[in-house]
């Protein structure tokens, strides 16, 4: 992995610049959010419509690579244990209750996927079954039965999904069993997560992604903007290491209210949080009487990176640092380029494996403005 980043920023970085990858002491069952989808075994027929359904009739586990093809799996190197000892239990409630499977094919069936979130510190589980349906009878007791068998298990959604689709989440949900989000802390903070918020997979290592990031910033009473924030996870660690004002932005509505919410629940004050376009608010940031001087820029784009208008409205107003986080290296290989080219210079790139055991590679750089 760190051979991948390096060919991708030869020629951009100058010699000296990669740092070596953080790697995982401990590189298994990290994977703290486990989708799983539940549908008929092939060849699994039952005789008569008062036949019993049984586990061997219901399939969860992975999908293959690129099919639609779903591999039974009972235990997985990365999954988080009780978490998939959740979705294995939902098949066996399915099974003693006669809870069909949704088969994709026909459309029929009730049971569609369950999505199960664990705090890595508070150890609480949220899980979110999606339906292919609204009517849920005995949802009372199905909550109950689950976390009498996982009680861990402090609350459920039910999502509802009638289209034939792959998207796994439908618009409509309601809670069926607690308060219908969990609490877990990262890097000191402390972040409420509900069935749609997003939040890394891999909690151990997102804190040593951010805490390098907030290194690599060296934040000495700066403002900064953050970027494609999201829910505000690592503006909000900016806000209380050194930042004399955080301003988020991300364009989708959910994210940024779960972002102002973490914000009042630790405390933060010097952090604000927009809805609006990156690109559109760098502009109108940029025309305004109330350009931040200094300013560091956070920013962790989709994997599709960022556009070279938001790259050009970024650079227009000269921050000190720009902290680049990618899931996407390549992606980000190419807009460092047009960032070099606009007159900044990469200081570091630090590689950090998020994924053990897969070929992914989530990498952070930092850019200078040069004194030319």
């Amino acid at each position: 992995k760190e051979q991948q980043v390096a060919a991708l920023f030869e020629g951009i970085a100058p010699a000296g610049a990669l740092l070596p990858i953080l790697g995982m002491d401990d590189p298994f069952h990290y994977r703290n959010k486990v989708i799983s989808p539940y549908a008929p075994a092939k060849g699994a027929k039952r005789k008569g419509k008062d036949a019993k359904l049984t586990r061997a009739d219901i399939l969860t586990g992975m999908y293959e690579t690129g099919t639609h093809r779903l591999i039974p799996t009972d235990t997985c190197a990365i999954e988080n244990e009780t978490a998939k000892k959740v979705t294995l239990a939902i098949r066996d409630i399915m099974a003693r209750w006669g809870m069909e499977p949704y088969n994709e094919d026909t459309g029929a069936g009730f049971v569609r996927h369950a999505v199960v979130r664990v705090g890595h510190t508070s150890g609480e589980i949220l899980v979110t079954l999606v339906t292919n349906g609204r009517a849920f009878p005995a949802s009372r007791a199905f909550c109950r039965e689950l976390a009498r068998r996982v009680p861990e298990v402090t609350t459920i959604v039910q999502n509802v999904n009638t289209r034939q689709t792959n998207v796994i989440l439908g618009e409509k949900e309601r809670v069926l069993f607690g308060p219908g989000f969990i609490l877990d802390t990262l890097c000191g903070l402390t972040f409420r997560i509900s069935s749609q918020s997003f939040y890394q997979v891999n909690a151990t290592q997102t804190e040593v992604l951010y805490n390098e990031a907030i290194r690599l910033a060296n934040l000495t009473g700066a403002e900064t903007v953050d970027a494609y924030c999201g829910t505000g996870t690592i503006g909000l660690v900016a806000a209380r290491r050194g930042a004399a004002r955080v301003i988020g932005v991300d364009s989708v509505p959910s994210a940024i209210r779960d972002a102002a919410n973490n914000a009042r629940h630790n405390g933060v004050e010097n952090a604000e949080f927009v809805t609006q376009d990156a690109t559109a608010f760098m502009k109108e940031l940029e025309a305004s009487e109330e350009r931040p001087q200094p300013l560091v820029l956070l920013m962790d784009p989709p994997r599709a990176g960022s556009a070279p208008e938001f790259l050009e409205a970024a650079t227009s107003l000269a921050p000190e640092r720009i902290v680049y986080i990618s899931c996407n290296p390549a992606t980000q290989a190419r807009d460092v380029r047009q960032l070099v080219e606009s007159g900044y210079e990469v200081r570091a790139v630090r590689p950090v494996d998020m994924f053990p055991h897969t070929d992914h590679v989530e990498s952070i750089v930092l850019l200078e403005k040069r004194n030319d």
